[in-house]
């Protein structure tokens, strides 16, 4: 699984708004992937909370990584999050896991936890299966 987290990571390097946001994948496999995000000034709103686009970002990467896993270029089609705790500081740790998987269609569920493993925020994602190679062996 070393090499297919090596190759799925030099795919994903290119996606600037997850470098941006500070976000690394620690994991992936096929239908799976966890990633995390160091929280930052820079991803606090004004009630000095992280933003709730920036945890957002954070599944939606790990959601990206999971159902683009299997090598097919797979883009969301709809999305939902449901936040349940605010954070201020820490890591976040963003675990997607597939649910659902056909010839068109994935399904993928994203929880998203602080350091003391409590549940910050739960994401759910639906892409849409391309023909298209997306250059990643499993």
């Amino acid at each position: 699984m070393e090499k297919f987290l090596q190759n799925i990571s030099s795919k994903f390097e290119n996606d600037r708004y997850a470098k941006l946001s500070g976000i690394s994948l620690t994991e992936a496999s096929p239908g799976y992937a966890r990633a995390i995000m160091v929280i930052e000034e820079k991803h606090l709103n004004a009630a000095d909370v992280v933003q709730g686009g920036a945890i957002f970002t954070l599944a939606d990467f790990a959601f990206a990584v999971a159902s683009n896993s299997h090598g097919r270029l797979s883009l969301a089609i709809d999305a939902e999050i449901s936040f349940f705790r605010s954070v201020s500081a820490g890591t976040l740790t963003a675990t997607a896991r597939e649910i659902s998987l056909h010839n068109k269609l994935g399904t993928y569920l994203i929880d998203i936890k602080n350091e003391q493993d409590e549940l910050i925020a739960h994401f759910k994602g639906t892409v849409y299966r391309k023909n298209i190679d997306f250059g990643i062996d499993e």
